[in-house]
Parts: C-alpha cells; structure tokens; sequence
C-alpha cells in the first residue's frame, strides 16, 4: 500500500508538469526574430498603461480567421497580408498605438509602417497575444466573451504558445 506522502509527492509532481513553462532559451529565441526597430512593451507594462490609459489603440496584425478566435478586448483588426495603413487615417498621429500578432514579428512590420506614414507613439507587444496569455492576459472571442482559445497559426508557431487552448 503506498502512504499519504509518496502518494502527495506524486500528487505534486504531476500537477507541476500541468503547469507551462517557458523554454530556457526563450526569450533570446524570441528577440531573434525582431529587428529592434518598433520599441517593446511587455504584456506587465501594457495592462498597467491600459489601467492609466484606456484610449490605447490596439491593433492585431494577425489575419482575420486568427482574430476570430480570440483577440485582445477593444482591439481592431488590420491583418497582416491586406494590411491597409489609409484604413488607420482616423487615428491621429501621436495616439498611443499597440500592434500585435502571434509572436511579435508580423507587428513589428506593421509597427514599421505605421512608424513610416509618421504615427510617433508605435510600440509592439513582446510575444504577442501569445505572451499575453502566458501572462494571464483576458482574450475575448468574436463574440467578445473571455476564452483560452487562441489560434496558434499552425503546428510549427504553436511551439510558442505555452498557455491556452490551441487553435488551428
């Protein structure tokens, strides 16, 4: 018969494997893949100025069947591949402006663009939604419910998205 303490022990160590965790290289993996040419804000950073600041603009630059599933609360979809920068000329030039996507490549570039047609308060969102989850970020879905879901683009990104329910 095993006792309580083995039995806790196990307990333990399995729910622990439950839990995600980033890979040791993570971070330096990310930061990578960026060009370092839109400035960062971290997930942490972006709720607090959120809490201060509730005129953010936030926009995903992930396409729309991503957006669909789930996507930062208030935030407007410009996609990536179709992106439109004259579908942003309501905005004023100096509003604060958080771009998106996945990981954090797709809106560094549009991050780029909107830095190029003269928008001055540009910053992307280290990890993108994916980071945001990881962080306990609220995600809504297309009906703008709370959720887990989160499109994970497809089998190889989904590597990066250490929280939520995968979606394909």
């Amino acid at each position: 018969m095993i006792n309580k303490e083995i039995l806790m022990a196990l307990s333990i160590l399995f729910c622990a494997g439950l839990f995600a965790q980033k890979p040791a290289n993570y971070d330096e993996e990310l930061k990578k893949m960026y060009n370092q040419t839109v400035p960062l804000i971290t997930p942490s950073d972006l709720l607090v100025k959120l809490d201060k600041n509730p005129e953010i603009v936030l926009l995903d630059a992930r396409e729309k069947n991503e957006y669909r599933v789930s996507h930062l609360a208030r935030a407007i979809c410009v996609g990536y591949n179709e992106f439109n920068i004259n579908s942003l000329k309501n905005i004023p030039k100096d509003q604060a402006i958080v771009v998106y996507c996945s990981i954090g490549v797709r809106s560094e570039k549009i991050g780029e663009k909107l830095l190029e047609a003269g928008y001055t308060n540009v910053q992307n969102l280290y990890g993108g939604i994916f980071e945001w989850v990881y962080h306990d970020g609220i995600i809504v879905d297309k009906k703008g419910n709370p959720t887990i879901e989160v499109h994970a683009y497809d089998e190889n990104w989904s590597k990066w998205l250490l929280k939520g329910e995968k979606i394909y």
